[in-house]
């Protein structure tokens, strides 16, 4: 159910082939899920600019059912940074992440929502 999508002008070519499960595992630790139930997407090759420059950037979305809140979100943005700086080259300073709580009847799987799902 956690997904985390990440948009940057970094191009396809120098994110490593790794990245994606690399980030799955960050994140189900991070938000203490599954890493079955965990979704990574990375949309690279944008246009973007970022403190009017077109330098390495991204803007980033965590989308969870629970496991976000003031404090956790500290957590999950410290690693999130980490990871999107080692591994993309993105600083820190170039990069939002929005925090998405989403309710159970928010989200769907197998034909139906994580709210028919948990019970």
């Amino acid at each position: 159910m956690p997904h985390l999508r990440i948009e940057t002008n970094v191009p396809k070519n120098s994110i490593s082939q790794d990245f994606l499960s690399k980030a799955t595992k960050v994140i189900a630790k991070t938000l203490g899920k599954p890493e079955q139930y965990c979704a990574v997407s990375v949309i690279p090759d944008l246009p973007m600019s970022f403190s009017g420059t077109t330098e390495p950037c991204a803007i980033a979305t965590l989308m969870s059912i629970g496991a976000l809140g003031v404090e956790e979100n500290k957590k999950h943005a410290k690693v999130l940074y980490e990871l999107v700086q080692k591994e993309l080259g993105v600083p820190t300073d170039r990069m939002y992440i929005t925090f998405q709580n989403e309710q159970t009847s928010n989200v769907g799987f197998k034909g139906t929502t994580f709210h028919d799902i948990f019970g």
